[in-house]
């Protein structure tokens, strides 16, 4: 197991916004979040990578639990989290110059960066740019560069592509796709976009939001790893599954909910 989330809700001042959370992920799956704007699905990410912390149960990583933001969780955000006074290069390896002892930079770590930066479709001539010399979706492949660069058993995305133009954002999709399966990185992925989640992940998790209880999960539902030019009518009884799930209130719907392989 991967990561285990137990019986967790979050108050926000006097307000819930989750309530009894109980989710298992096991090492290597992809697992896409979704639900409508405000039910707690970053939330629920914040929680994994340790930002934030349960009012009630835990959440454990690799069997530990946590209390604190580690190299063993990688996180891209929605916007792209890169220092604008370091160059691309010095943006990816940042995280490994920091966690070698004494700030030194370890032998190997330039080539490594451009390896990563390769492994994203960037080249050597980009590496020397600065962050406003790129693209939005240049960015985002630095971005995930950046992240995997420190080889995390765990990846937490969140909206990471919902800012990117269409034709960018499914490039970026097809390369966390291919860059999952060669990784075997366990991944989570937090989306407004039910298509998205159902093509990337191999796994579909819906929240439902309650304004009043507090938002849980209404569907956990396993799906085949599915390409963007899969049969459009399989997709469209999946999404449509999906958003049926997370338009409904978590009242009428059975207090635990299992696993639907």
């Amino acid at each position: 197991m991967s990561i285990s989330i137990q019986n967790v809700a979050v108050d926000y001042a006097s307000r819930r916004i989750l309530n009894g959370i109980d989710l298992e992920i096991n090492a290597g799956e992809f697992v896409s979040i979704v639900g409508e704007t405000g039910c707690g699905k970053s939330t629920l990410l914040r929680l994994i990578l340790a930002e934030e912390r349960p009012t009630e149960g835990r959440v454990l990583v690799q069997g530990r639990q946590r209390s604190r933001p580690d190299q063993t969780c990688g996180y891209v955000p929605q916007k792209y989290s890169l220092f604008p006074d370091k160059t691309v290069l010095a943006n990816v390896i940042f995280g490994l110059d920091v966690t070698s002892r004494g700030f030194f930079r370890k032998h190997g770590h330039k080539e490594e960066a451009l390896r990563y930066l390769r492994h994203t479709g960037l080249n050597e001539a980009d590496a020397k740019k600065y962050p406003h010399q790129l693209s939005g979706g240049m960015q985002q492949r630095v971005a995930i560069a950046q992240a995997l660069i420190m080889k995390p058993p765990v990846l937490l995305m969140d909206e990471a592509f919902s800012a990117l133009d269409p034709g960018t954002r499914r490039g970026m999709q097809q390369l966390i796709k291919d860059l999952w399966r060669e990784s075997g990185t366990t991944v989570v992925f937090v989306t407004h976009n039910t298509r998205e989640a159902v093509c990337l992940g191999t796994r579909v998790v819906a929240l439902a939001k309650d304004c009043e209880r507090g938002s849980s999960i209404v569907l956990d539902l396993d799906v085949p790893h599915l390409d963007f030019d899969t049969d459009e009518s399989h997709l469209a009884r999946l999404i449509t599954r999906v958003e049926s799930a997370s338009a409904k209130s978590p009242q009428v719907i059975d207090e635990t909910v299992t696993r639907i392989r």
